[in-house]
């Protein structure tokens, strides 16, 4: 995209236009800002969780999560001893679940080297396990008033837009000079709540597609605007394509208890159970790759199976179409080998292990019978 180039003004005139941006953002959000519940207290270790469970999540998805994780799990002490197994139910469908482990990593170093007190500071908050750059930001600032700014997706986009910057976040230095544009806008009064304005203009006014420009308290300072350009802003990311991957899982029930096994801790999704199945291979068809899977998990062969449901789910970069069938096995007694765990249990205790999303609605199948 050909750059469009704005004339440079003294550094008078942009001190004016921050202060104004300033002013005029923070009215807005005082005016209209959401009633969001992690915007009801200036706690931490609450707000460090709602911005974990933000990541790469939407709001809307997020609420009753963090409302069910307060509750359970109010303070840092509570995390830290709270065994991994009900940290990983709790957080069963957000995705992403390194998030939650470095949550937990975390609260175990809080309580035993920081006497159970976050850090205030950006850079100390980053020596934590899982708490990057706009993470740290967003702790310090929101919930004990330092100057620190945040860069998400969406402060990104405003900024862009506001003042023409060519830069998408996609190659280091692009992300430095957005990083530093943040940081000198950002002023020391009240910079929690601008950090929050700033997203909150993002998320609700200027966002990707048509956005809403007659409604933005900042229209009459934006480049972007003034010059019609503010659908060039920013400029668009390289789309990777989702990979398309088919697996199949199956059903194995005896004496009315179902057959499940955990995944490996230090892999992906570590630490979920699922149910016994792999990923089918070029020529396979989906009964063959249960049948293969089974042989090679559990050392024993299928002799009957039955397809029940077929799933898709949705990752972040592929999408996976899940084949569920009710197996019954040639030989009663199995070998489990590659898991780290497996087990028969009752249909009626399912719900009380931590699953992958595909496998949560298997769960809810079972529930039903």
């Amino acid at each position: 995209m050909p750059q469009i180039k704005i004339k440079q003004k003294p550094r008078q005139s942009i001190s004016k236009d921050y202060q104004d941006i300033r002013r005029k953002l923070l009215v807005w959000y005082d005016q209209t800002k959401r009633n969001l519940p992690w915007r009801n207290t200036k706690d931490p270790y609450s707000i460090w969780v709602s911005e974990v469970m933000l990541q790469q999540t939407q709001v809307k998805t997020v609420i009753p999560y963090y409302e069910r994780w307060i509750k359970i799990l109010p303070t840092i002490e509570k995390l830290a001893k709270t065994p991994e197994q009900k940290i990983l139910k709790l957080w069963e469908g957000l995705g992403y679940y390194s998030r939650v482990k470095n949550l937990k990593k975390s609260a175990k170093i809080i309580c035993k080297e920081m006497n159970g007190k976050l850090p205030k500071k950006a850079k100390d908050l980053q020596n934590l396990p899982g708490i990057g750059r706009y993470t740290a930001g967003a702790i310090s600032s929101i919930a004990f008033g330092l100057k620190a700014p945040v860069l998400d997706g969406n402060v990104k986009r405003v900024l862009s837009r506001l003042f023409c910057i060519s830069d998408n976040g996609e190659t280091s230095a692009s992300e430095n000079r957005l990083w530093s544009k943040a940081g000198h806008l950002l002023s020391t009064h009240r910079p929690g709540d601008f950090n929050q304005a700033l997203m909150e203009l993002g998320a609700t006014i200027c966002i990707p597609k048509l956005p809403l420009c007659q409604q933005c308290p900042l229209r009459s300072i934006c480049q972007a605007f003034s010059t019609n350009s503010v659908s060039k802003f920013p400029p668009s990311k390289k789309k990777i394509p989702s990979k398309k991957i088919e697996v199949s899982a199956g059903i194995i029930i005896k004496n009315k208890k179902v057959y499940i096994q955990q995944r490996a801790k230090d892999g992906f999704m570590g630490g979920l159970w699922e149910f016994p199945g792999g990923k089918r291979e070029e020529g396979e068809s989906p009964e063959d790759c249960l049948k293969r899977e089974i042989q090679e998990e559990l050392g024993t062969t299928v002799v009957s199976l039955n397809q029940v449901m077929t799933i898709k789910h949705t990752y972040t970069q592929f999408r996976v179409t899940l084949n569920v069938f009710s197996c019954i096995l040639g030989r009663k007694k199995i070998r489990p080998e590659g898991c780290n765990q497996w087990k028969w249990v009752s249909l009626s205790s399912l719900k009380k292990y931590p699953f992958p999303a595909a496998n949560v609605k298997i769960v809810e199948y079972l529930a039903k019978k």
